[in-house]
């Protein structure tokens, strides 16, 4: 099997070297594993690609590349150029942080799995969720370095990953907890904490220019049953399956009963 890796948080982030070790698990003695992550750290990009400049890419080993731009960019990179021959999957993280709930909108982890699907190449995304019963870890990472290889094969061998247009990807969330503390893969929906949105926060320098900082909220609070937060700080890993349509089918149906009758 031969898989590309990528992250968001850049090509010396710890995570990414945990995701190192469990593509080479799951690519087998046979296999390879390719590295094309961003020069610098890029979370919170989402999905960006950076279509109006060009990307400086520099080798840094046999199979290992920085590129100066987005996860996303990256997975094209891999995919377009520089992986030599086809690839069997996209990985991407391991993030430091999860990316569950409202998360996964901003996610660049997310948005690198999104791009391999959109690429037709079978992608995961996979966060670490931090909290107090793991923050303090000699490997804060455990959790997903001791599950994720299992967690990666059982995909790859079982879940669906089709679509006649748009293809799946998924999302996984390591919970915040040691690895001997994991329940178990638990297939969930995205879920909503209601209060975790995005705010700015003013600030003024001491030379009197006027800065704006973007901070997130309190991680923590559980969402509904059947739901990734909630599934992840009550200790299971948060599986997520995810397509790049973004339509309301059940809005659009509505639509269709209220708007110009559409013969198309």
């Amino acid at each position: 099997m031969r898989i590309l890796i990528t992250n968001d948080d850049g090509i010396g982030a710890h995570g990414l070297a945990v995701l190192q070790e469990i593509a080479t698990a799951v690519a087998g003695r046979d296999g390879e594993v390719w590295t094309v992550a961003p020069a610098f750290e890029q979370s919170g990009v989402g999905h960006c690609v950076n279509y109006i400049k060009p990307s400086m890419i520099t080798k840094l080993a046999e199979r290992r590349f920085a590129l100066e731009g987005s996860p996303a960019d990256c997975v094209l990179a891999g995919l377009g150029e520089l992986v030599d021959g086809p690839v069997d999957l996209v990985l991407s993280g391991v993030n430091r942080g999860n990316n569950s709930g409202e998360n996964t909108v901003y996610s660049g982890t997310v948005g690198g799995a999104m791009e391999a699907a959109l690429q037709g190449v079978r992608g995961i995304a996979l966060s670490q969720f931090y909290g107090p019963d793991n923050v303090g870890l000699d490997d804060p990472f455990e959790a997903a370095a001791r599950h994720g290889a299992d967690c990666v094969r059982r995909l790859v061998a079982d879940a669906p990953w089709g679509g006649e247009t748009y293809k799946l990807f998924y999302n996984v969330n390591f919970p915040p907890c040691s690895a001997a503390h994991v329940r178990g893969l638990a297939p969930v929906a995205q879920g909503y904490r209601g209060d975790a949105r995005m705010r700015v926060h003013p600030q003024t320098s001491p030379s009197g220019r006027d800065y704006l900082w973007i901070q997130g909220s309190a991680q923590g609070e559980a969402t509904g049953p059947g739901t990734d937060v909630k599934a992840n700080v009550e200790g299971w890993v948060s599986v997520t399956p995810m397509r790049c349509d973004l339509t309301d089918h059940a809005a659009l149906a509505d639509l269709r009963g209220t708007l110009d009758a559409y013969p198309g």
